[in-house]
């Protein structure tokens, strides 16, 4: 068998496993009572999407395109919280050129029997008017001092979702774009969802050149100080590996997180959700979870979350980062100089040297391959049927984890291969490597090491595959079976299982 090519016999074995992870997520969700499968129980539409959207023509500068059709500027907002709990209050901000009428509609994102999403509420019509752009202050930052459109008290009865506010223009074929928002909870439950809306923010060039990494030169990928970015902006398109215009103001869910939420709820698992800057301001939420989930790319934290994911760690919370680039980027926090509200704007401060110590292996940039088994006896293979450097294509991407590997203790690699293209940092080839370890408390740590790994576990509604000149290709019934046993297992070990 190949040693870079999953073989006849492993494909058909991964595949029969895969068939028998299936039928028993399925009848997982059916035995379990829990919040998640009673509020999937209810109808879902799959009018959550957006239908109608407007760009702005690129304007140039210094000969080149200062927002190459990023900013929908006829209708745009943004949230004065990333996060609340039922029965607090949003405010939305929104602007609309020329001014006029605008209604919300508002979704919770989840499977919903595959429509993935259901309606919550309708607000409006309001009027709204033509809002100021913002001049740039201190290391570059724009601060939106915006009139609020409308402001939104969240029901008690609402579940912790990730929730999307639909902005329609009142008219006939109106054009729309949305605001993002979670709803959390502090309870129990199985898993923490924890959206990586710091590295939406970090990547967001609102109005056209003013993300983390937009100095004011052509220069295509920044990387150094003096450079902020403020929440109290809206999401402009999404600008890196793919070009999303119906994802335009849900900074990067739709894209990169949306297929395991709707997966984790398909199956029935127990799961609540959670902003970035909460393991940051309201850490207390890492108490109550059996496993914390970092999803997509993950790029940005402050070095209070990454201590109080190390504290809850040791406390026996377990973690699976399902996710690449992760925990790269240390940053500081700024209050909104308009409002006062904390952690609102944040800078680049330097790169984490110390990842490995939670992750279990090092975060780097841009690498692709794939998948190849290196330690097929582990119990994360369970019902694969994957041999020894068997493979699944494509999933590496488009940024991971790998060595070296920090100082953690009985640390496995369970998966391990070279990259393209290119050199890593030190002038060897790009490795990625898939971790496990087990905590203090019996409970564990699974780090997958790729942005691409919910690709494989479903393609919800209003998806878009994030392929470039590399690519994962889709939903992998092995992908599906290795997460279902990571899940189950930090599940069943929790020494916080009722």
């Amino acid at each position: 068998m190949s040693s870079h090519r999953l073989g006849r016999r492993g494909f058909l074995q991964a595949g029969a496993g895969a068939g028998t992870a299936l039928a028993a997520q399925s009848s997982r969700s059916a035995r379990r009572d829990n919040p998640v499968v009673r509020e999937n129980s209810k109808p879902g539409t799959n009018q959550w999407q957006l239908q109608h959207t407007q760009f702005d023509d690129p304007v140039t500068l210094m000969s080149y395109p200062l927002n190459r059709r990023l900013r929908s500027s006829v209708i745009e907002g943004f949230v004065s919280k990333t996060s609340v709990l039922p029965g607090e209050s949003i405010d939305i901000m929104a602007s609309m050129k020329p001014p006029g009428a605008c209604v919300i509609d508002f979704y919770r994102m989840g499977y919903y029997g595959g429509a993935g999403a259901r309606h919550m509420a309708r607000i409006g019509p309001f009027r709204v008017a033509t809002q100021p752009m913002p001049m740039m202050t201190m290391e570059r930052l724009r601060e939106c001092q915006w009139e609020r459109a409308t402001s939104f008290t969240v029901p008690q009865e609402w579940p912790s979702g990730v929730y999307l506010g639909k902005l329609t223009k009142d008219e006939k074929f109106g054009p729309q774009s949305y605001v993002v928002f979670v709803v959390k909870e502090h309870r129990p439950s199985e898993l923490l969802f924890q959206v990586s809306d710091l590295t939406w923010q970090a990547y967001n060039k609102w109005p056209g050149k003013d993300s983390l990494y937009d100095d004011g030169t052509p220069e295509v990928w920044y990387t150094g100080p003096h450079v902020r970015v403020s929440f109290d902006r809206p999401y402009a398109k999404y600008c890196q590996v793919v070009d999303a215009p119906l994802s335009a103001g849900s900074g990067s869910f739709v894209l990169w997180e949306h297929p395991l939420a709707f997966w984790l709820e398909q199956h029935g698992y127990d799961v609540t959700y959670c902003s970035n800057i909460d393991l940051h301001l309201d850490p207390g939420i890492l108490r109550q979870p059996q496993a914390l989930l970092s999803v997509g790319h993950d790029e940005y934290w402050s070095r209070k979350m990454l201590e109080n994911a190390m504290e809850a760690r040791d406390a026996g919370l377990s973690i699976a980062f399902l996710s690449g680039n992760a925990v790269s980027g240390e940053i500081i926090f700024y209050d909104s100089s308009t409002t006062g509200a904390p952690c609102r704007a944040f800078a680049r401060r330097e790169r984490f040297p110390d990842e490995q110590d939670l992750m279990g292996s090092t975060s780097y940039g841009p690498g692709y391959g794939d998948w190849v088994v290196t330690k097929p006896e582990h119990w994360i293979y369970e019902g694969t049927g994957l041999q020894a450097g068997d493979s699944i294509p494509g999933v590496i991407g488009w940024e991971h984890h790998g060595p070296p590997f920090g100082k953690v203790e009985n640390l496995e690699v369970v998966a391990g291969s070279t990259l393209f293209p290119g050199r890593a940092p030190g002038g060897g080839p790009k490795e990625h490597a898939a971790v496990v370890y087990r905590g203090l408390k019996g409970n564990w740590v699974f780090n997958a090491g790729t942005i691409w790994w919910s690709e494989g576990l479903s393609a919800p509604p209003g998806h878009i595959p994030a392929r470039t000149f590399s690519g994962p290709f889709g939903v992998n019934p092995a992908i599906q079976r290795i997460t279902q046993n990571v899940l189950e297992r930090m599940i069943r070990d929790s020494p916080r299982r009722a």
